[in-house]
Order: C-alpha cells, then structure tokens, then sequence
C-alpha cells in the first residue's frame, strides 16, 4: 500500500464546508483520512504544507489542445502537463481538433493520449454537430459511452436554432452539459476587438456586446423550453450577466463560466498593447462596465466557474497583424495565479469561493468523481502558495503557446504542487 500524508496544511473543501488546519491522509490514490493531526505509518512519504493551501484538486472545464492535427500549437501531452503546472488535476479538450472529435475514435485516442501524458487528467468534450458544421448532429451518445463529458461546437456558435433545440433534448438523454459559444456572427461581422470607444478610437472593427447577448437569450429560452442542460462558455458583458442571473432566479438549469483574461484587463488596455495580437481573444475583453458586472456575478455566485480557455497558437500566427491574427491566448499556466492575484488578494473573493469556482462547482456541472477531499474520494489535490510572488515568462511555459498577455507581468499567488490519484505530476 503506497500512503502520502499532507501535513500542516490550511485545508478548504467546499463540498464539506471545511476551513482549518487539517492533515490529510492518502492511500493506494484515495483521501483515507481527515484529522486534526494524523500520525504517520511507516513509509508513508510526508508533505509539509506549511503556508499552503490544500484543496480538491481544480478541474479547468475549457482548454484547446489542438491534438490531433495541430501538433505544433500544442499536445495533449504538453497540455496535460501544462495543466498541472498550472494547478489543474483535469483538464477539458474542446472538440475543435482535425479531424473534429466527432466520432468515438477520436474521443477514445484523446483518453489515450492523455493516460500517457502524465499530467493532469483529460476529460475530451464532444462535438455538437458533424464536423461543427451545424447542420447535423454528431455522434453524441457513442461519444457518451466513450467517456465525453459534455458537447459543444466552441468556438463556433450553433446558429440553428431547431438544431439547437434538438441538441438540448438529445442531450438531456445522457445528463451531459451543452456548453454554447454565445456569439451572433452576423452582429459579430469579423470585427477584431470589442465595440466602443476604444474601437473607434484606434481604428479597429467591433464586436458588439448584443452579439453575445443576443445568443444567450436564445439559447436561455431554448434551454428552458427543452429543460436541457445549458452551460455558457466565457461570458463577458453586463447583459449576460444579468440574462443569467435572471434565468437562475426563475430556476432555470444554467451554468457559466468566465475567464481570467476577461475579469483582469478590458479594451483600454488593447490600445496601450499597441496592436499586438496577444490580446485579441473572442470574446474580446469588453468595457471597464461590463468587466465590474462579471466580477459582481462571480461574488454573487451567478457565475459558476474560471477557466482558461486555453488557445495555443504557433508564433508565427503571434506576429500577424491584430486585425488577421487569430483569436486566443495561452493560459492554462497563469490562469489560476491570475485569479488569486486579481481576485482574492484584490478582496474580490474569498479563498473558499476561489476554490468552488476552480474545483467543486466545475465537478458539479460535469458530474465527475472530483471536486471533494471527502475519506473515500479519488485523491486529486491542489496545493496553493498564496503568498508567493512571481513574473510570468512565457519561454518558461511547458505548453508550446507563447501567446499570452501577461509577458513579464508580476503576479502574487502560485501552485504549488498538483497531486493526480495520490501522485504528485507536478510540484513548483
């Protein structure tokens, strides 16, 4: 029997409601005991979590780890270790691979991958619809049996409304979540930035706010109308916000997430970036206004969850004008550091709302075995440095995207350690 023993640590497990100074007590991958003070068997390996914060292990519910078929923007190997550096024990991959994961054999050759990876779990999310073309639905439930846990066409929005409908209903068969990038293309109109001031002011094409907004309410009617189990990938507006908070208060089964991007920088800051692509993410960051409204609905529990969305991409699409450069950034290893420096050392959140958000409310929404320190649960732990003050550099980055906005920006607060089944996969 192989027993690691976390000692001295400042334990918070929302499922249980726990906060204090607890060891904790693993055997063969499992939580075997909570306690006060445990004493050590023999050949137990020690962990001294003095300072640290020990909790259920954080599950990041949307990543693109390109593979297979853009293997040079990203593994699941180099994702999956990403991750754990990052503090993830589990990690999402969106469907939007080539070939599309559409079809069992590609989620089961993305499990596969990710078993070999060493890294943080790989959870493969299904495609919606064939080929993410909108226009039929993919194999949904073979999917489901391989082990996808949720479905979705992100990035591209579902713009079939009836299809969409059908989505949901099919769907509720298996309990899986659809998560739905809420963007109106036509309000979109290839712009590259958000719609306002500042768009006007540096000459960039917007995107309206009502693109996104317009979606939500739909895909919020549809959701209601079919009881289907929505999830809203990477909200970013005021309007959102409140359509979401409104359709939780009529009891309504919806789900959200935000990123840290969206909740740390807005356009103001695309303009001081002086054109440079690193910013440019869809959604885009919005308005200083519409930043305040998603921080009030994670305080206020409207907001279910931070993600990173991680978007790697090859250099050379980095060096791209703004306007043509693709959407996204690499995140999946500042993500949480981002949101303990912006969010609880700001005084946004609490520490034990920073973990629901990042760990039990996501294993929740995907209806995964995680998400507790319970005696009994799989032993997927992260350990948290509050404290520790470091700057980001992205040629440091196990993952292969460089594409990050937060180049040389000094942050407080780091993993460090990820312990996947009683193992450490990484440790800082």
């Amino acid at each position: 029997m192989t027993r690691m023993l976390i000692r001295n640590g400042r334990l918070i497990d929302p499922s249980q409601g726990i906060d204090a100074g607890m060891d904790l007590l693993i055997e063969d991958g499992h939580v075997a005991g909570l306690e006060e003070r445990i004493d050590a068997p023999p050949g137990t390996e020690i962990i001294d979590a003095s300072e640290l914060v020990v909790a259920p292990g954080f599950i990041d519910m949307h990543a693109h780890l390109r593979e297979p078929g853009e293997e040079q923007k990203e593994t699941i190997a180099t994702g999956a270790r990403a991750a754990a550096a990052g503090g993830f024990t589990a990690v999402c991959a969106m469907a939007n691979t080539v070939p599309v994961n559409d079809d069992p054999s590609v989620t089961r050759f993305i499990i596969e991958k990710g078993r070999e990876a060493g890294g943080a779990r790989v959870h493969p999310i299904g495609a919606l619809t064939r080929g993410r073309k909108g226009e039929a639905l993919a194999e949904i439930g073979e999917m489901a049996r391989e082990g996808a846990v949720a479905f979705s066409d992100a990035p591209l929005a579902l713009t079939n409304t009836l299809l969409m409908r059908r989505a949901l209903e099919y769907c509720r068969s298996f309990d899986a979540p659809v998560f739905v990038h809420p963007e109106d293309l036509l309000l979109s109109d290839s712009g590259s930035m958000h719609e306002g001031k500042v768009s006007t002011l540096i000459g960039l094409k917007g995107m309206p706010a009502a693109a996104e907004e317009m979606m939500v309410a739909r895909d919020l009617i549809l959701a209601a109308s079919t009881s289907g189990r929505l999830h809203i990938t990477h909200v970013s507006t005021r309007g959102s916000v409140e359509l979401i908070r409104r359709a939780k208060a009529e009891g309504q089964r919806v789900s959200c997430e935000v990123t840290p991007h969206h909740i740390s920088l807005i356009d103001e800051d695309v303009a001081a970036a002086n054109y440079d692509p690193r910013w440019k993410m869809n959604p885009p960051l919005r308005s200083r206004e519409d930043r305040e409204a998603v921080l009030q609905g994670l305080y206020d529990g409207t907001i279910d969850a931070i993600v990173s969305d991680h978007a790697p991409h090859h250099r050379d699409e980095n060096e791209m004008d703004f306007a043509d450069a693709p959407f996204g950034v690499s995140s999946l290893e500042t993500a949480v550091s981002v949101a303990i420096d912006r969010l609880y050392h700001a005084k946004v959140l609490g520490i034990t709302q920073l973990v629901r958000l990042f760990s039990t409310s996501p294993a929740e929404i995907l209806g995964l075995d995680a998400g507790s320190l319970r005696p009994g649960s799989v032993a997927d732990i992260t350990l948290l440095d509050l404290g520790r003050r470091w700057d980001v550099h992205s040629a440091q980055f196990i993952s292969r995207g460089r594409n990050t906005p937060f180049e040389g920006v000094a942050l407080r607060g780091k993993p460090a350690m990820t312990i996947v089944g009683g193992r450490i996969v990484w440790k800082n």
